[in-house]
């Protein structure tokens, strides 16, 4: 189980970045961190993590997705922009 959140955290990493060489690396103790084996060999991203800051750590990483906002979402930003002006 807990592995498999930070399968998916780098699942979403790889559709963001278009990059599907990443890889998430277990080790004992609960510890995770990313490796990019896109050159052929693996290249560690990160330090060893707990899995709370691995997930953390991968979902701030990279390109993030735009966030979607409707017209009525911006037009409501806006009126609170003006408001605090």
């Amino acid at each position: 189980m807990r592995t498999t959140r930070a399968t998916y955290a780098v699942e979403r990493l790889k559709t963001r970045s278009g990059n599907p060489r990443y890889a998430a690396v277990a080790l004992s103790g609960g510890l995770f961190y990313l490796v990019d084996r896109s050159s052929g060999a693996d290249q560690k991203v990160s330090a060893p993590l707990p899995l709370d800051e691995f997930v953390k750590f991968v979902d701030e990483f990279g390109p993030q997705k735009p966030r979607k906002a409707s017209k009525l979402d911006l037009a409501f930003e806006e009126q609170i922009r003006k408001s605090k002006s």
